[in-house]
C-alpha cells in the first residue's frame, strides 16, 4: 500500500490515494507559471483548498465542475463555491477531521492569510494531515513555522511537505526548524520558483536538511512524483 504525490509547481500538488485522485490547492496555467497542464488535463475525485488566495484557488471552480469532485475546506470557502455555482463540497474547521473514502483527513492551523479573489472572507487558513493507506500525510500550506507542529509531528509523519519560498511563507531557515518539531521520514519542499520573490535554490535546503535533521529531503522537479511507501 502506498500513496503517490505529484508537484505541479508553486503549492499544488495530485496525490493517488487507494484509487482516489487528489488536487490540492488547484493553480494551473496559464495561471501559475510554473505548471506544466492546464486545468483542463487534469482529474481529481476530491480537492484539498487549504486557503482562499488567488494563487491556490484560481482553479478550483474549473476543477470542481468539470469533474464533479468534492471540494474539502474551511466552512466559509466552501459556503463561497457554493454561491459561485459548485455545491459538492464539504466544510470543517481547524482541529476537525472526518473520513473520506480515501483515508481520514484533519484540518491542521497555518499560520497565514485567507482573503478570497473577490475580496470575500476566506476563514482560516490550514493544511490537511491524511492518514490513509496505513501512511501519515502532513500537507503544511502557507504557513510559517509554529511550536505546535510539535503536536502534529507526534502522531509519526510519514511525509510533510512544507513551503519555502520566504515572503509569503516560511523561509528555507524557518522550515528546518519546522522539521525539527515535526520529525517527518521524509519531507518534500513547495511553494518556491514560481516567480523571482520566491525564488529558493533547493539543492541547497536539501543539503542542509539531510545535515542538521533526522529527515530524508526530497526535492521534486514540476510534474515529478514521489511514492510514500
Amino acid at each position: 500500500m502506498s500513496i503517490t504525490i505529484k508537484w505541479y509547481g508553486h503549492g499544488t500538488y495530485g496525490l493517488e490515494v487507494g484509487g482516489h485522485k487528489l488536487i490540492v490547492d488547484p493553480f494551473f496555467a496559464p495561471h501559475n507559471p510554473a505548471a506544466p497542464v492546464s486545468v483542463d488535463e487534469v482529474e481529481a475525485d476530491f480537492i484539498l483548498q487549504t486557503h482562499g488566495h488567488g494563487d491556490h484557488i484560481a482553479d478550483t471552480l474549473a476543477l470542481g465542475q468539470r469533474t464533479g469532485a468534492l471540494v474539502i475546506s474551511n466552512f466559509e470557502i466552501c459556503t463561497w463555491l457554493g454561491k459561485q455555482g459548485h455545491e459538492n463540497t464539504h466544510g470543517m474547521n481547524i482541529g476537525g477531521g472526518y473520513q473520506f473514502d480515501f483515508g481520514r483527513t484533519e484540518m491542521t492551523l497555518a499560520l497565514h492569510s485567507s482573503g478570497l479573489p473577490d475580496g470575500a472572507y476566506g476563514g482560516n487558513p490550514g493544511g490537511f494531515l491524511i492518514r490513509a493507506e496505513d501512511r501519515v500525510v502532513y500537507l503544511s500550506g502557507d504557513t510559517a513555522v509554529f511550536s505546535d507542529m510539535a503536536l502534529i509531528g507526534a502522531v509519526g509523519l510519514d511525509l510533510a511537505v512544507l513551503p519555502i519560498g520566504d515572503n509569503f511563507t516560511m523561509s528555507p531557515e524557518g522550515s528546518l526548524a519546522a522539521i525539527k518539531y515535526l520529525h517527518p521520514r521524509v519531507v518534500i519542499p513547495g511553494h518556491y520558483n514560481t516567480w523571482p520573490l520566491v525564488a529558493q535554490d533547493a539543492n541547497a535546503w536539501r543539503a542542509r536538511v539531510q545535515a542538521e535533521t533526522d529527515a530524508e529531503a526530497v526535492v521534486l522537479q514540476v510534474g515529478d512524483t514521489y511514492t510514500v511507501s
